[in-house]
């Protein structure tokens, strides 16, 4: 994408200090400036590369006057940290203009109901009665199963896949190569020491406004749904398992796995390589520290938990620092 210096301005309601059609066609951290990018100057401590930048505009908070000549066309905001932010917003958005787009080797079912200007790419499959919303973006190789029914403005990533009788709902991001609505691990041991597989016959509902990374698999319920809340975030490679309950704006980090029937209350952080135990439920607003793991119900909100098995924060550094005593005697 090509802006001018001059519409960058229009665009973040800031004023031109310099060549009003100074031309940006990427983006560059200031130290690594060059011609046609855009760089942005909001941390002091990076003042010296303002001087010499070789990038064709800096963004610059409204009231900064330089102490030397500024070779780049300055653009002037009330808070440049915050105009990147709303800059970077308005490209992805210009990026995922919304198209009506079929590609010719993608299958579509003759039953499968597709709103406004879905965009489906190449080698995808969408099965009967599945229903789609308007504006919805379906990238390559992506397959949704029967039934299942994805509400408006979705992404979905290419190698996606969705299981037949699936809910997605609206403003939801599928990256590539997860897997919605897998058979949970459930088998059932028997008397000459084989497994017998649970068939599971549920769903995964995901609420609205919902993020889920690449490669994570969420399982369908054995009965009933699998529920992810409004406003989750889910990052790269984590394992929702059967049943689970995930409560509405919380969010997982890389590598979490939840076990079948636990409950994730709302507005909780689980960071990377938490484990969940199965068949317990986790209070709202819980914050729980890398590799922990949590064996057993957490009944008091507001908790930060380090450890394995999670115990609260101050009563793990703690035992932390009489084991880190007890090792150097």
């Amino acid at each position: 994408m090509e802006l001018t210096a001059k519409q960058l301005a229009d665009i973040l309601n800031g004023t031109v200090d310099g060549d009003p059609e100074a031309k940006i066609t990427t983006f560059a951290k200031i130290e690594h400036g060059r011609k046609g990018a855009l760089s942005f100057y909001a941390n002091p401590k990076y003042e010296q590369y303002v001087y010499t930048s070789k990038s064709s505009v800096l963004l610059v908070n409204a009231d900064f006057e330089p102490k030397e000549t500024v070779s780049p066309t300055m653009v002037r905001v009330e808070n440049a940290y915050s105009a990147v932010a709303e800059l970077l917003k308005y490209v992805s958005d210009q990026r995922k203009k919304y198209r009506r787009h079929r590609a010719l080797s993608c299958h579509i079912a003759c039953s499968a109901k597709l709103g406004r200007k879905v965009s489906v790419g190449a080698g995808t499959i969408i099965e009967k009665n599945c229903k789609i919303g308007d504006y919805g973006i379906i990238h390559a190789n992506v397959t949704i199963g029967a039934g299942t029914v994805i509400g408006h403005h979705c992404i979905i990533y290419p190698g996606v896949v969705i299981y037949p009788g699936m809910k997605i709902g609206d403003n939801v991001i599928l990256h590539a190569g997860c897997v919605i609505g897998s058979d949970g691990f459930g088998n059932a041991p028997q008397p000459d020491g084989s497994w017998k597989k649970i068939e599971h016959l549920g769903n995964v509902v995901i609420g609205n406004d919902v993020e889920i990374g690449a490669c994570t698999t969420v399982d369908r319920a054995e009965m009933e749904s699998t529920i992810i809340g409004n406003g989750v975030r889910i990052d790269n490679l984590c394992q929702i398992a059967h049943n689970v309950v995930i409560g509405d704006n919380t969010v997982l980090a890389a590598q979490c796995g939840i076990a079948g029937s636990a409950v994730i209350g709302k507005n909780c952080i689980l960071a990377g390589q938490v484990g969940v135990m199965g068949h317990i439920k986790v209070a709202d607003n819980t914050t729980v520290g890398a590799q922990a793991g949590i064996a057993g119900p957490v009944r008091k909100s507001g908790q930060v938990l380090l450890g394995s098995p999670a115990i609260p924060h101050m009563q793990y550094m703690r035992s932390y620092a009489k084991f880190k005593q007890a090792a150097s005697e």
